[in-house]
């Protein structure tokens, strides 16, 4: 270390006696040892999601029909359709942003849309891209003057929301389903099992909400459990975690209190408007309501959003075509698999491709533009004596800064 830097960094002495220690003081010795098998076990998911995305690509799939004749499905869709489909996904894409803005009464709607669009093209491409696109969430919306606790209570509250709707849309579809015929034993079990979880998911956040002694027990449960996460994972627990629960409830009451009900109407219409683009999506490859009807299409919309809560690729990438191919060929019929699969394709293309260039194009633009997308406060003119007053007077009567 250069004399220059050394005399100006305090010692480790120093930190510890004013109670300031850097993370590397706090890890045992040995990092290298430590860490070789947290990128060895980084590896091997990465490894295990790649392995995933080429069977259902290119075996899987082709099972089904052959990417030749997907493609001849697609070329005899009309423009009409073209440009419905296209509107669909603007909308589906830009229905997050509301989603967000809810949730972070402070944003505008183009930091929104950056904040999604470049968190979603880092979970779209790299394995483990949710954690990543979270890290990109977070040095965004700090750059804008979000705190800490303010993104934690977004985080939460946009996942948590995000879980109900899709636990949530198994039921829906099995209600749909039951106009028309009985459902199968697979939606059946979806519905059971994510009604279950519905129910035990907002119980427990409404007696997180309005019982504090629930709170603290809540909070003694998360502490114990990260102790032992932690200890399995070999890493050292968090020490500011005791009293978040706490702090979580104060926080998401008030919140939820007054803008619940947008953050649950922006969360509705954004899985609702996503499952509207496969039915255009299917209907502009030729699949008629007696072929796939649009109770078929919210059931599998359905199975496949409850499939994949864990990401074992990115986006979703490879289960979600399979899943939903799977449950919409069984309905068509053989004749039909070239274009039901056609159609997924379709949907997967319009929704999982344009966010990584468009996330890609955000991002740079807020590192080397950020005034064009949060402009800088502009600073308010020195205030006019009042009339009457001379300049000396004001200037003697004016508070110290």
């Amino acid at each position: 270390m250069p004399r220059t830097l050394a005399a100006v960094l305090p010692t480790k002495q120093e930190r510890r006696r004013s109670g300031v220690l850097l993370h590397n003081d706090q890890c045992p010795p040995g990092p290298a040892a430590t860490n070789a098998p947290r990128r060895g076990r980084k590896a091997v998911r990465g490894l295990a999601s790649a392995a995933l995305v080429v069977a259902a690509f290119g075996f899987a799939l082709p099972r089904f029909a052959s990417y030749h004749s997907v493609w001849a499905s697609l070329q005899t869709m009309t423009w009409p359709y073209a440009l419905l489909i296209g509107v669909a996904a603007a909308a589906s894409l830009a229905s997050y942003w509301f989603g967000i803005c809810a949730v972070l009464p402070s944003l505008r709607l183009r930091e929104a849309a950056t904040v999604n669009l470049s968190s979603n093209a880092v979970a779209n491409t790299l394995p483990a891209g949710g954690a990543l696109g979270m890290g990109v969430s977070w040095a965004m919306l700090s750059s804008w003057g979000v705190g800490t606790e303010e993104y934690v209570l977004y985080t939460l509250l946009s996942g948590i929301w995000n879980v109900f709707a899709r636990l949530g849309l198994p039921v829906l579809a099995l209600l749909a389903l039951l106009t028309v015929s009985k459902p199968d034993a697979v939606l059946i079990t979806s519905a059971a099992v994510g009604l279950g979880m519905l129910a035990g998911a907002a119980a427990g956040l409404g007696l997180l909400l309005h019982s504090q002694r629930f709170a603290i027990r809540a909070d003694r449960v998360l502490v114990r459990a990260a102790a032992v996460a932690c200890r399995l994972a070999r890493r050292r627990a968090p020490s500011r975690i005791a009293g978040s629960l706490t702090g979580f409830r104060a926080r998401a009451a008030g919140l939820l209190v007054t803008r619940g009900w947008r953050i649950t109407a922006t969360t509705a219409a954004a899985n609702l408007i996503l499952w509207l683009v496969l039915l255009a999506c299917l209907r502009g490859t030729g699949l008629s309501q007696a072929q796939v009807s649009w109770q078929t299409s919210l059931a599998a919309y359905a199975f496949v959003r409850l499939l994949t809560v864990l990401p074992l690729t990115p986006g979703g990438l490879g289960i979600t075509e399979l899943g939903l191919v799977g449950v919409l060929a069984a309905e068509a019929g053989p004749r039909a698999t070239a274009q039901v699969t056609a159609a997924v394709l379709l949907y997967r293309a319009v929704t999982y491709l344009p966010p990584i260039p468009l996330g890609a194009a955000a991002f740079l633009v807020w590192r080397h533009a950020p005034a064009l997308i949060h402009p800088a406060p502009v600073s308010a003119p020195p205030a006019s004596p009042p009339c009457g007053t001379q300049p000396e007077a004001a200037a003697a009567t004016a508070p110290l800064p």
